[in-house]
C-alpha cells in the first residue's frame, strides 16, 4: 500500500536572539533527540544512535583601514606618529612588491575566500560526543573546499578601467588632437587657437610639473640598465626601453593632468629645456647609456637622446684631453701611425668583394705585396710615400700604374640615428649629396683621402672599384683574378664606370678632385659632438606635435607591457601565452605609427582604441595572477587551478570593452584542498585584529585561527528497525536510504542552518500509524 508510511514536515526560524544553548552542537543534538525521546531528562545519561553530518563555511574578514590605526592615539599630532602611520598604511597595500606599484596601486581582485569544511556522516551516541566535535579544529574535517571571492561584473554594473589601461585611451585621444596645431607651444600659449581645448583640459600646476622634472633628471640620475626586465618581443615595438629617460617621461605623462594634450605639451617643453641645460652644462643625461651603439630598434626620440648622451660624453672627454694637452704637449706630439691604427682606426671590411692578403702590422708604411723579386722599381718608389695602408686588396691593380691596390685604414664610422642611416642609403642609391647630408660628405671625403694616401698613383676609377664595386662595370670579372697568381699579364684592368658615376658634374668626382691625400690618423675627427648636439636639440625643440605623440603612444604601450611582464605569477602558462600574444598584437597594430604618415582622419585611431581594450583585459588577468601567486606561493597548484577556472570563465568576455560587459552568472568553481595545502589555506584566515575582535562575541565552536563559522549546516538522522512490522513489505526505496537495508527506515531527519545571529530548523518525521 502506498499509504503505509506517512512523512510529515515542520520548520521554524529564529531571526535574532538565538538561545545560547542552540548556538552549540550539544544543544542542537538535544533538540533533535527531544523529537523522539520519551523523556527530556538526563539526555547525557541516555545513548541514542544518531547519524550526524556537518558542513561549516568560513569567510575571510574584509579589509578595514581602521586596522592600521595607531594604538597610541595620544601622539597622533606628533610628526613621528604621522610618519609611522603613513608607513603602516603603505605596508598595508597588497601590491607593494609588484612592478606597477611605482605608478599606481591596484585593488586586490581577490576580495576574500570561502572555506567549506565537511564532516562526513558519523554516528553520535551522546551530547558529550557533540561537545567534543565542537571543540575540534577544522583540520579534523574530512574535506576542505575553497571558493575565491573575485571582483566580477554583475548585471548592469560598469567596470572602471584600472592601471595603465585607464590612461592609454587618454593618450590615444591626445594623439588625435595633436593634429589640430602645428607647434606644441600652441597648446600652452595664451594667444593660440587652441583656447577651447585648453579650457576643457586639466592643466597641472607648475609645482607638479617641477616635481616630475626632478624625478626624471635628478632623483634617477644613477646609472641603470635601461633594458633590464624587458620582454623578449619588446623590440618588435618601435618605442623606447621602459627604463630609459623618454619612456619614463611618457609614463609620467600618463598620470599628469588626465593625460591631455595640453599637459603633455607643457611637460615636453620643460623636458626639452632640461635636456638643453644638461647639454650646455656638459652634465650626463640620466637613464641613458653614455657608451655603445645607437639602438635603431627604438623610436627616433630615444635614438636622438642616446646620440646626445654620446655627444656630451665626447665633449667632456675633449675638454679633459685639452687640459691634458696643455701640460703634456710634447708627449702627445709624438703620437705615430701605430698608435692610431690601434686606438683610432678600425680595419674596414676589405672584402668589398675582394681580399687582403698577408700583412705586417708594425709600421706606418704597411705593405704586404709580393716579395721583392716580384716587385718592380716603380712599386718600391711608391712604397716610400705610401701612408696608412692596411694591405693589398687581392690581386687588384691600379689603372694607371702597374701597382697593387692597397686598402687604407679608415676612421671609425660615427654613431648615427635611423634618419641619418636613411640619408646615407639615399646617398648610396642616387650618388648625390644635399646640404643636409654634411656628415655623409665628410665620411666619403675621409675615405677618399685615406685611399689616396695609401695609393698615391690612384685615380677616381680606382676608388670606385674599391669603395663601390657596383658602379664599376668590368668586361672580364676581376673576382677570379683577385684570387689568382697575381701576375701582371692582365694589366691594365678592363672596365668602365657606371652611368651615374660617369655623368658630367658627378658629385663624387668633384669630391675626389678636392680630397687631399691624408691618412686617417692625420684627418680631423668625423664626429663633431658640438654640431650634432645642436642638431639634436633643434630636432627636439621643433618636433611637430603629432610626431611626438606617435612615438609616445608606441613607447607607452611598450613600457606598460614591459612593466606588466615583470610580474611574478608563477607557472601560469595561460598568462605567459596571453602576454606573448599581446606583444605580437601591439607590434602589428602600432606599425602604422612608425611610418609617420598619419592624418587626423586616419582609421588607425579606432584600431588603437581596440588595442586599449585588449590591453585592459590582459592587465586585469595579470593583476589577478599576481594576487593568486602571492597568496598561494606555497601551494602553486591551487593558484594554477583557480586561475585556469577563472580564465575559462572570463575568456568569452575578453573581446568586449569591460565598461560595457554585463555578467549575470557567478563564478562559483570550488577547489578541493589537499592535505598538504591545508596549512596554506588556513593562513589566509589571519587572526582578527583588536578592532575586529571586540566587534563580535564568538558564540560558536570549531574556530579557525580565531574565526568562527559564518554558516553552519547540520543534518541529524535517526533510523528505526521495521522488522516484524506488517507495513514493512510496503516499504519501497522512496523512504529508505541507500546506506541502510530495507529492514531500517529513516524515521527522523532534521536539517539545521544557522549563523551567530539566526537559526533555521526543518524536521521530517516518518511514521506508520
Amino acid at each position: 500500500m502506498g499509504t503505509a508510511f506517512t512523512r510529515r514536515f515542520d520548520s521554524d526560524c529564529i531571526r535574532s536572539q538565538v538561545p545560547v544553548k542552540l548556538m552549540h552542537l550539544e544543544g542542537l543534538y538535544e533538540l533533535f533527540v527531544s523529537k523522539f525521546a520519551y523523556s527530556t531528562v538526563d539526555f547525557p545519561m541516555h545513548l541514542f544512535r544518531v547519524q550526524f553530518t556537518m558542513k561549516l563555511t568560513y569567510r575571510t574578514l574584509p579589509y578595514d583601514e581602521d586596522d592600521d590605526a595607531m594604538p597610541a592615539t595620544e601622539d597622533k599630532n606628533t610628526e613621528s606618529a604621522e610618519v609611522v602611520r603613513a608607513d603602516c598604511h603603505h605596508r598595508s597595500r597588497w601590491d607593494d612588491d609588484c612592478p606597477w606599484s611605482e605608478w599606481y596601486s591596484a585593488d586586490d581582485p581577490v576580495k576574500g575566500f570561502e572555506l567549506i569544511t565537511v564532516w562526513s556522516e558519523r554516528t553520535v551516541k551522546s551530547s558529550l560526543e557533540m561537545a567534543e566535535i565542537e571543540n575540534s579544529t577544522p583540520h579534523e574535517a574530512d574535506a576542505w573546499l575553497l571558493l575565491p571571492i573575485l571582483e566580477i561584473l554583475k548585471g548592469n554594473h560598469k567596470a572602471k578601467a584600472v592601471g595603465f589601461a585607464s590612461q592609454l585611451p587618454l593618450l590615444v585621444d591626445a594623439l588625435e588632437k595633436s593634429f589640430e596645431v602645428q607647434f606644441l607651444e600652441d597648446f600652452v600659449s595664451v594667444e593660440s587657437n587652441a583656447g577651447n581645448l585648453k579650457s576643457s583640459a586639466s592643466i597641472p600646476p607648475p609645482t607638479v610639473v617641477d616635481r616630475v622634472r626632478k624625478e626624471l633628471f635628478h632623483e634617477g640620475a644613477e646609472v641603470v640598465n635601461i633594458y633590464e626586465g624587458e620582454h623578449k618581443s619588446s623590440r618588435a615595438i618601435k618605442g623606447a626601453p621602459h627604463r630609459s629617460l623618454f619612456a619614463q617621461f611618457v609614463i609620467h605623462s600618463l598620470w599628469l593632468g588626465n593625460c591631455n594634450i595640453c599637459a603633455i605639451a607643457m611637460l615636453w617643453i620643460e623636458f626639452v629645456r632640461e635636456v638643453r641645460w644638461s647639454w650646455e652644462e656638459s652634465q650626463p643625461l640620466p637613464k641613458l647609456p653614455a657608451k655603445g651603439a645607437i639602438d635603431l630598434s627604438s623610436c627616433l626620440i630615444h635614438q636622438k637622446l642616446e646620440m646626445l648622451a654620446l655627444c656630451i660624453e665626447n665633449k667632456c672627454e675633449a675638454n679633459a684631453e685639452f687640459y691634458d694637452a696643455t701640460s703634456n704637449e710634447d708627449e702627445l706630439s709624438g703620437q705615430n701611425e701605430a698608435d692610431f691604427s690601434r686606438r683610432s682606426c678600425h680595419r674596414i671590411n676589405l672584402n668589398k668583394e675582394t681580399q687582403i692578403k698577408g700583412g705586417d702590422h708594425h709600421g706606418p708604411y704597411y705593405d704586404t705585396g709580393e716579395k721583392g723579386k716580384d716587385s718592380n722599381a716603380l712599386e718600391v718608389a711608391a712604397d716610400r710615400i705610401r701612408r696608412g695602408s692596411a694591405g693589398v686588396v687581392g690581386s687588384m691593380m691600379l689603372l694607371n700604374s702597374c701597382q697593387r691596390m692597397h686598402a687604407p685604414f679608415t676612421k671609425d664610422a660615427p654613431p648615427m640615428t635611423e634618419d641619418m642611416h636613411e640619408m646615407r642609403l639615399h646617398v648610396s642609391a642616387f650618388g648625390n649629396l644635399s646640404s643636409s647630408a654634411q656628415l655623409e660628405r665628410d665620411i666619403l671625403l675621409s675615405d677618399m683621402s685615406a685611399f689616396k694616401a695609401a695609393n698615391p698613383d690612384a685615380v677616381f676609377e680606382d676608388f670606385i672599384r674599391w669603395h663601390s664595386r657596383g658602379d664599376w662595370e668590368s668586361n672580364v670579372g676581376e673576382d677570379s683574378g683577385a684570387l689568382g697568381s697575381g701576375k701582371h699579364d692582365d694589366w691594365p684592368p678592363n672596365g668602365r664606370l657606371s652611368k651615374r658615376m660617369s655623368e658630367h658634374g658627378n658629385f663624387w668626382r668633384k669630391l675626389w678632385n678636392d680630397a687631399p691625400a691624408l691618412p686617417a690618423y692625420d684627418q680631423k675627427p668625423l664626429f663633431n659632438p658640438n654640431l650634432e648636439g645642436e642638431k639634436i636639440l633643434h630636432y627636439l625643440e621643433t618636433l611637430p606635435p603629432h610626431q611626438l605623440l606617435e612615438q609616445m603612444v608606441c613607447t607607452a604601450f611598450r613600457a606598460s607591457a614591459d612593466t606588466l611582464s615583470q610580474t611574478s605569477f608563477g607557472d601560469l602558462n595561460q598568462m605567459k601565452t596571453k602576454l606573448d600574444q599581446l606583444y605580437l598584437t601591439m607590434a602589428s597594430m602600432l606599425r602604422p605609427l612608425q611610418a609617420n604618415q598619419l592624418s587626423q582622419d586616419s582609421e588607425i585611431f579606432e584600431d588603437l582604441k581596440r588595442l586599449c581594450v585588449i590591453f585592459e583585459h590582459v592587465e586585469r588577468l595579470t593583476i589577478l595572477a599576481a594576487s593568486l601567486h602571492q597568496k598561494f606561493i606555497l601551494a602553486p597548484r591551487l593558484a594554477r587551478e583557480i586561475f585556469t577556472d577563472y580564465y575559462n570563465f572570463y575568456l568569452p568576455k575578453m573581446g568586449q570593452n569591460a565598461q560595457n560587459v554585463e555578467v549575470h552568472e557567478e563564478f562559483e568553481r570550488m577547489q578541493r584542498v589537499r592535505v598538504d595545502e591545508t596549512g596554506v589555506v588556513a593562513d589566509l584566515f589571519m587572526f582578527p585584529s583588536a578592532n575586529q575582535s571586540w566587534r563580535k562575541v564568538l558564540s560558536m565552536g570549531n574556530l579557525l585561527n580565531g574565526h568562527e563559522p559564518a554558516v553552519r549546516e547540520i543534518i541529524f538522522t535517526m533510523h528505526d528497525d521495521v522488522r516484524g512490522n506488517h507495513y514493512a513489505a510496503a516499504l519501497g526505496p522512496r523512504l529508505g536510504s541507500d546506506s541502510y537495508s530495507a529492514e531500517e527506515i529513516e524515521t527522523y531527519r532534521m536539517y539545521i542552518r544557522g549563523t551567530s545571529n539566526d537559526l533555521a530548523v526543518t524536521l521530517s518525521v516518518v511514521s506508520c500509524d
